[in-house]
């Protein structure tokens, strides 16, 4: 078979390196991003070569005609109230989750520990019955101490995403008053923080378990990998609660924000008047932004279990080889250094004039690292593989060459770009799409909603097609082990894609603070420009996590299906095809409960934002302060209460069906649920996506064709705002959450695999 050129022991210094590069290299951006002052001393205006990233720029306090002193303590005062809101709510969220963390540990030691009676005797290994393995005991204590492991670290994740945020978002206002070049790099900057920190951390901390449980395990790979997938669980369960918590609590303030502030009381987004306006802008960072970091986190550690835990069945595992055992940790480790370099194109190589470079620019990094991910991807499948090795694939292994796996990791990684690319055709304002959406605002609300359905279903048929053709090739190629890597491929770029994701939120709240301070005008079209580009990068960012989840659901359920030891999923047995038709209708209720969640905790908010325009005398004149305290509880109250049924529908059902049908039932409930949860997701994210960005195209007047349907507050703009507001919760709670259903279901059917295939199926057992 031969053996890689890189030793065990470069495997063991270059991943943690490449680990450290990436935190040094964020906190780097970090202290760049802090030196813009948010406080009332005037700036260091001493001549300075940093010219170009603006330190020591003078403001334009004359041009933009406002006291400088003042604008900069309002902008203090409210990033303040904005990362108080979100600490506060994170905070209150995490104890409820902290809760059922450790109540789920314990759950995952009694299940996995009884497979064997809690015996501490070794066994014979599930794959090789002559070899003996650790007893189950220890994967039980094993894969709950990997759980609680990932847990944390995705809370921590999502928490870090949080403070960037809010810390970057004034400073971004700030740096608008200099030019939007200068507050571009500021906003992407602090995305890169938390792009980098996240990717870094998930590879560090999964790298020290690997070696911590290898002191135990010695040459029992397959029970150490087998353990090691519990990460990739507490990863996604926080992920979910982060996801569903943070979306219901910024689609409530949203929502209620718009329909009475925009179109009942004709002022604009982000008026200081408005009393929802504060947890609007706390809603944008718990949701897209530490939700958004917990859900990629969580797809990164699954799409890296899921491959390890196929490798330690296959030659690499059974040779003990550890520098190809350890081929995703190294693609993820290039990944790192790969968009390091592509970073630095955005913030240092090119310096961006105009609004119109903007979305190239986004859309560049994107493509930059692609391109040199690709030949990253090829350095290390040639330096860190054999030339041939086999591959498990359901109870044979399978010969594959090496070329064969640099080939699956490449097509998982181009499905993502075109992907991307397909999202932000259907749901930028630049293209056709979201322009013939914003003209059918001309009859009404109704017309505009039956055209950006019809959008969003028609935008599944490309990325569909594209994760079709990544699993075939990879399937073809390397059997389940390729399907996994193919999801590592599209996840190798993760430090990109989250810094351009997290870009979107802070020019958001960017945005809304120049509008509370009370900017100028060109300020806030400035930030405006920003916020459109942003709202395109977030959609493509929610296709990348989808299309990855389908991929990394997909390898998962591969291994799950193997470490139950089904042979086939036939679709004609009743007992998979009642599972196949339960699963499909899971993402359906799932939807269903979100959003009624943000619709009843949108009403709330409705009521309470009229009820102070109402009552408090002064407020719609602007001599009276609203109590945006209120609407914030509102917000925070609503979240908590109803992100638990949601959660609780998608954590159970492995866990009943699994119990009461067993495994051949539950691999079809996950069959359904993958098929069927991939469309919506996709269609509720770009329908949503689009109907945003239909309305802003109306507001921003860019063209002839806009000018016919505005201004702000004409009856075209109105209809717009109402498709709006119908597509935020299915933009940002019900689709981006309905990816961490399909992972999690299947990563939680894989750790909990050993007991089910013992114990499992009671019902059937009976009858």
């Amino acid at each position: 078979m031969g053996s890689a050129l890189l030793p065990d022991l470069g495997t063991e210094i270059v991943i943690p390196v490449c680990a450290v590069v990436g935190i040094v290299f964020s906190l780097y951006q970090w202290y760049v991003v802090s030196r813009v002052k948010v406080s009332s001393e005037r700036g260091d205006t001493s001549p300075s070569n940093n010219n170009k990233n603006g330190y020591g720029d003078y403001l334009i306090e004359e041009e933009e005609g406002v006291n400088d002193q003042n604008v900069v303590a309002k902008c203090a005062d409210i990033q303040n109230a904005i990362s108080e809101g979100a600490t506060s709510f994170l905070f209150t969220e995490y104890q409820y989750v902290g809760i059922f963390m450790i109540a789920f540990a314990i759950l995952i030691f009694l299940f996995l520990g009884s497979v064997e009676g809690f015996s501490t005797k070794s066994q014979p290994c599930t794959y090789n019955k002559e070899k003996m393995c650790k007893p189950a005991l220890a994967t039980a204590i094993f894969s709950t101490i990997s759980f609680l492991l990932g847990a944390i670290t995705s809370v921590i994740s999502g928490f870090l995403g949080m403070k960037i945020a809010t810390y970057a978002n004034a400073r971004t206002t700030l740096e608008a008053r200099k030019g939007v070049g200068k507050a571009f790099i500021v906003a992407f900057r602090s995305g890169a923080v938390m792009g980098f920190l996240l990717a870094a951390n998930g590879l560090l901390v999964l790298h020290i378990t690997i070696n911590l449980f290898k002191l135990y395990y010695g040459d029992d790979w397959e029970g150490l990998f087998e353990a090691i997938t519990g990460y990739g669980l507490g990863g996604s369960s926080m992920a979910l609660f982060g996801r569903v918590g943070g979306g219901i609590y910024t689609k409530a303030a949203d929502v209620g924000a718009d329909l009475v502030g925009k179109v009942e009381r004709n002022i604009p987004e982000d008026d200081p008047r408005n009393p929802a306006v504060i947890a609007d802008n706390v809603g944008d960072n718990v949701g897209d932004i530490a939700g958004m970091g917990s859900d990629l986190f969580g797809s990164y550690a699954e799409s890296s279990c899921a491959a390890l835990v196929v490798a330690s069945i296959s030659s690499f595992g059974i040779e003990h080889d550890f520098t190809s055992m350890c081929y995703p940790l190294l693609i993820s480790s290039m990944g790192i250094l790969v968009c390091l370099i592509t970073t630095l194109f955005a913030t240092d190589f090119f310096e961006i004039k105009a609004v119109k470079e903007i979305e190239p620019a986004l859309k560049h990094q994107l493509i930059i690292s692609t391109a040199l991910m690709t030949i990253g991807i090829a350095i290390v499948t040639w330096t860190c593989l054999p030339s041939s090795f086999t591959i498990f694939n359901f109870g044979t292994q399978k010969v594959v060459k090496n070329w064969e796996l640099f080939l699956c990791v490449a097509v998982g990684l181009w499905a993502g770009l075109i992907i991307g690319f397909v999202t932000e055709y259907y749901t930028s304002n630049a293209y056709s799409p979201v322009q013939d959406v914003a003209d059918s605002c001309r009859t009404g609300a109704a017309t505009n909603v039956i055209f950006g359905l019809a959008l969003g279903y028609k935008s599944v048929i490309i990325p569909i097609f594209a994760i079709a053709i990544a699993i075939f090739v990879s399937f073809s190629f390397a059997a389940m082990y390729g399907i996994a890597v193919a999801a590592l491929g599209m996840l190798s770029t993760i430090a990109t894609g989250l810094a351009i994701d997290a870009y979107g939120p802070i020019s958001d709240n960017a945005g809304g603070i120049a509008e509370m301070a009370g900017m100028s005008h060109r300020i806030r079209e400035r930030t405006d420009a920003l916020d459109a580009a942003g709202n395109t990068t977030a959609a493509i960012g929610k296709g990348f996590a989808i299309g990855s989840a389908a991929l990394v659901s997909l390898a998962l359920f591969g291994a799950f299906v193997s470490r139950a030891a089904i042979s086939t999923v036939d679709v004609l047995t009743p007992k998979v095809f009642i599972g196949l038709i339960v699963g499909a209708m899971l993402p359906y209720w799932f939807s269903a409960m979100t959003m009624k969640s943000v619709g009843s905790a949108a009403l709330k908010m409705v009521e309470e934002v009229r009820r102070q325009f109402n009552t408090i005398p002064g407020l719609m004149e602007g001599h009276a302060k609203p109590d945006y305290a209120t609407c914030v509880k509102i917000s925070t109250d609503a979240s908590i209460k109803e992100m638990i049924p949601p959660g609780a529908l998608v954590m159970l059902t492995p866990l009943i069906v699994g119990i009461f049908f067993g495994v051949e039932t539950l691999s079809g409930v996950l069959a359904g649920a993958l098929v069927s949860g991939v469309q919506i997701a996709i269609s509720a994210s770009n329908t949503g996506g689009a109907w945003d960005n239909a309305k802003k195209y109306i507001e921003a007047g860019a063209s002839e064709h806009a000018r016919t349907l505005g201004p702000k507050g004409s009856e075209p703009h109105k209809a717009a705002v109402i498709g709006d507001t119908i597509g935020d919760p299915l933009k940002d709670t019900s689709g981006p959450s309905l990816n961490i259903l399909i992972k999690l279901m299947a990563v939680e059917s894989l750790v909990f695999a050993p007991f089910f295939a013992t114990h499992g199926g009671i019902l059937f057992k009976i009858f």
